[in-house]
């Protein structure tokens, strides 16, 4: 499903509406929610939102956890991190216990990191067959989503839940959640916003079939509970 927003501030805002819905939803069945956050500009508008009134009083914070779909390999405190974006937009702001947040980083090889944060996933959902309740994506203009970058190994993933490898174009190694694993989400929220990401949207939606040029095709979920959020500007093609 798409819905199409005139501009990112209307976006934002009602991907920061289905963010608390899911949360209260999860919690409500369960007594947990578990979340896989973004990185990139296009969740910011939502995260700081979340971080505000009303918002913020509206999400069960204290039964949140926290993970990540992507990241790059770089610490915690470089400009480039993921999950220092969300920390600084979101998760300082609000009330959710720091045992519950999952970042992608820590100081070994990022091959063995990947195993670690499988082994940890594992153990966290106890070989349930269903994930996340609200995994967050964005796309870039090439069509990639998480660190599925077009012509890549990792798209052919098909047992592995995490993988890390040196993504040459970009001189640097990510870590990434892999199709199989993304797609073991009850709810998959795409993020997606401006003239640049018009073509590959048209593409992924509408082209032919060409996961390996458009990663993003890769995202279908068990559920089929996959909504597109995006502006006018990246719907122009459509």
């Amino acid at each position: 499903m798409i819905q199409i927003f005139k501009n990112i501030t209307a976006l934002s805002q009602a991907a920061a509406e289905i963010f608390v819905q899911v949360a209260q939803a999860a919690v409500k069945e369960k007594g947990k929610f578990s979340v896989a956050l973004t990185g990139g500009s296009s969740p910011e508008g939502m995260y700081r939102l979340l971080a505000q009134s009303p918002y913020r009083e509206q999400v069960p914070w204290e039964q949140t956890y926290i993970f990540w779909g992507d990241e790059r390999w770089v610490p915690l405190t470089d400009e480039r991190s993921n999950a220092k974006m969300a920390f600084e937009t979101l998760l300082s702001h609000v009330p959710v216990p720091k045992n519950h947040i999952y970042p992608m980083w820590a100081d070994v090889a990022p091959e063995q990191f990947a195993s670690d944060y499988e082994d940890l996933l594992k153990k966290y959902f106890d070989d349930e067959e269903l994930l996340f309740d609200l995994m967050l994506l964005g796309m870039g203009d090439d069509g990639h989503t998480a660190s599925l970058f077009p012509g890549t190994a990792v798209l052919q993933e098909q047992d592995r839940w995490v993988q890390a490898y040196y993504l040459e174009p970009q001189h640097m190694h990510r870590i990434t959640l892999t199709a199989p694993c993304l797609n073991r989400s009850k709810k998959i929220m795409f993020l997606t916003y401006g003239e640049k990401k018009a073509n590959a949207l048209y593409e992924v939606q509408e082209g032919a079939r060409n996961p390996q040029k458009y990663p993003s095709q890769l995202i279908e979920p068990l559920t089929k509970d996959v909504v597109w959020l995006v502006d006018e500007a990246a719907a122009s093609k459509l």
